[in-house]
């Protein structure tokens, strides 16, 4: 309400700070947002390895490659989570 008892050339001044800092502000927050489908994938990669892990005897060696590959997956994705940041 302050704003509207400001003098025209005032208002004209402050105007584009202010949306400045709106805009500014809307990045940051949207940058800093984390990459929520990014951390879901590496709970569900983790969840999957832990199953895994849990499973009897190794399938043929399957289930060993099976870690493995889960396990380069985790990497890439923290990876991907790295370079967005």
């Amino acid at each position: 309400m302050t704003f509207l008892l400001l003098s025209p050339v005032m208002k004209r001044i402050l105007l584009p700070f202010v949306l400045g800092f709106i805009v500014s502000a809307g990045f940051i927050a949207s940058a800093n947002a984390g990459q929520p489908n990014m951390e879901t994938a590496l709970s569900d990669l983790r969840a999957a390895r832990a199953s895994l892990e849990k499973a009897e005897a190794n399938k043929g060696g399957h289930r060993a490659n099976a870690i493995g590959l889960i396990d380069q997956a985790i990497a890439e994705v923290k990876a991907g989570i790295a370079a967005a940041r």
